[in-house]
């Protein structure tokens, strides 16, 4: 609730409020909000190598809370802010001192420093709370993560509706204030929990242990590979159980990286290193490029954020006589979309596609991701076929030079609203699942801090594309597709231009998956419920044949 807060209104405060342009504010979001989901890069190693989840966790909940109290005051006070102006082009408005901006993207960047602690580790605790041991507590696990993605739509809803309206219609102050309130109540009752809660203990350095594995196979570049896994070198079973770790068996994947196993008279931790680390480090460098794929779909998902919303402030918003939408409350169409996907798929989907697959899952992990890449160029596409009938509309009325509203509802961008959802109902929930179940049992929270990488990178990579285009289209005298008012901007073609790169994108994810192979399981629990899936076929195929005899 408290990030949406203001990462959904924030292109209108900072166009409306600080006087920025169009290209400048949306950059400005995308880069805030990768910087929000690539910090948890270094909040998931020290979560790991120093003070574990709970506590990383929890330090990182007072900076947050500091970050959301100094940017409510920063909202509040009018000395934080630009005089009110109500010109058509922005550019004619005063702009802001570097006194208003210094503390207004402090708060903002002190919260980006907070969610590096909060993001990689609070999904990671609520899924170590289950037990991969036992298949009863492993079938919850495999529907943790859709749940986990439900509730937080639920706090998405509230930013995309009431606090969006409060912000637009009685005041940021207030605006701001409700989510500060929210998270420190929010924060209480984690506290509150501490007790019940299983903690893990941190492993050590994530970053180290995968250094050292690649350093040891550079420096025994010559030495060639056993043919047989037992002639490299593994700790005994009885270490890792004392440790409470796991032992991991060598496998062929990545095959180079296990000369760093290969024994040569050399102990050095920097010479020699032991299967289970090996087979660590191969299981997260075999996720990067799955993680590269990700990128351009986050992309599409910023337009959300930017773009979509600056094209709700052109048309008519409108309902009733007295209610006008908030741009940016179209964004709870996404949110109601994926909570409606999101219980279907857990509860109709997966119950009836995996009787055949045999997969508890229902679908794989890069299957469900592969469905969302391809809903997101559906996306791109409906939504340059929008923009296009509404520069139509635009010329029609004589309000392509002036920037003026035009006479056309605002639900017209209902359909791309939606099918965000639904795409995000695919990809959101399979990439924090599919990063954090392939991660090793030590470096969970880096696999999850992947996640938020992808996100981090999609948001930076639109910053860098849009200011790209917005130059290449200006050069050689014309007016460029990207412009402070959109009604003479092109953004039908900037959208149809990402719909071309998000197919190519697809291409290569499907090349990138045809190599990946899944990591063994831990525990025998996933196919005690593939047993158990299989049984329950069989089960409805001899009462369907009992029928037919009858």
């Amino acid at each position: 609730m408290a990030y949406c807060g203001i990462s959904a209104n924030l292109i209108l405060y900072l166009t409306k409020k600080l006087h920025q342009g169009t290209v400048t504010a949306s950059n400005n979001v995308t880069n805030w909000i990768g910087t929000i989901w690539l910090t948890p890069i270094l909040g998931a190693y020290v979560a790991d190598a120093y003070l574990g989840r709970y506590w990383t966790f929890v330090i990182a909940c007072a900076i947050y809370l500091s970050g959301m109290c100094l940017l409510t005051l920063a909202v509040s006070v009018p000395g934080f802010r630009p005089p009110p102006c109500h010109a058509a082009n922005v550019s004619d408005c005063p702009k802001a001192t570097t006194l208003e901006l210094a503390v207004f993207y402090t708060a903002l960047y002190i919260l980006a420093v907070g969610t590096g602690g909060t993001k990689p580790n609070i999904s990671t605790i609520g899924a170590d709370q289950f037990d991969d041991f036992d298949p009863k507590e492993k079938i919850q696990k495999l529907s943790f993560f859709n749940w986990w993605m439900f509730s937080i739509f639920f706090g998405i809803l509230f930013g995309n509706t009431v606090l969006v309206y409060i912000q637009d219609n009685v005041g940021w102050a207030l605006g701001y204030g409700i989510p500060t309130a929210g998270l420190a109540l929010s924060i209480a009752i984690f506290l509150f929990g501490t007790p019940f809660y299983r903690h893990k203990k941190p492993a050590g350095s994530p970053f180290t242990k995968m250094a050292r594995v690649i350093v040891a196979t550079v420096k025994k570049w010559r030495v060639p590979v056993p043919t047989h896994p037992k002639e490299l070198y593994e700790l005994d079973a009885e270490e890792y159980t004392k440790k409470g770790k796991f032992k991991i068996e060598s496998t062929t994947t990545l095959r180079y990286l296990n000369k760093a196993a290969v024994q040569t008279g050399s102990t050095s931790m920097w010479m020699l290193c032991s299967v289970t680390e090996v087979e660590e480090t191969k299981q997260m460098l075999k996720m990067l490029p799955i993680l590269m794929t990700t990128f351009l779909p986050n992309v599409i998902v910023a337009q959300s954020n930017t773009l979509f919303i600056k094209q709700g402030t052109t048309l008519d918003r409108g309902m009733g006589k007295h209610f006008k939408l908030p741009p940016a409350s179209l964004g709870a169409f996404v949110t109601v979309t994926m909570l409606l996907t999101v219980v279907l798929y857990d509860r109709v989907f997966v119950k009836n596609i995996s009787k055949w697959t045999k997969n508890p899952r229902g679908i794989t992990l890069l299957q469900r991701l592969g469905l969302g890449f391809v809903l997101h160029i559906i996306i791109m596409i409906v939504a340059s076929l929008t923009e296009r009938h509404r520069l139509n509309v635009a010329k029609e009325h004589g309000l392509d030079q002036t920037g003026g509203q035009l006479p056309l509802t605002i639900f017209i961008l209902l359909p791309q609203f939606i099918l965000t959802g639904v795409a995000d109902a695919m990809t959101e929930v399979a990439r924090l699942e599919f990063f954090y179940d392939q991660a090793p049992e030590s470096m969970k929270s880096l696999g999850t801090s992947f996640s938020m990488t992808s996100v981090a990178g999609g948001n930076f990579l639109s910053s860098f594309i849009l200011s790209a285009v917005s130059r290449i289209t200006r050069e050689g005298g014309h007016k460029g597709w990207i412009q402070n008012n959109l009604n003479t901007s092109r953004l039908d073609l900037y959208f149809a231009f990402l719909a071309v790169v998000g197919f190519l994108n697809f291409l290569f994810f499907l090349v990138v998956t045809k190599f990946f192979h899944y990591k063994a399981e831990i525990s025998d629990s996933m196919e005690v419920l593939k047993e158990e899936l299989e049984g329950s076929r069989k089960d409805a195929y001899q009462v369907e044949l009992a029928d037919n005899k009858r």
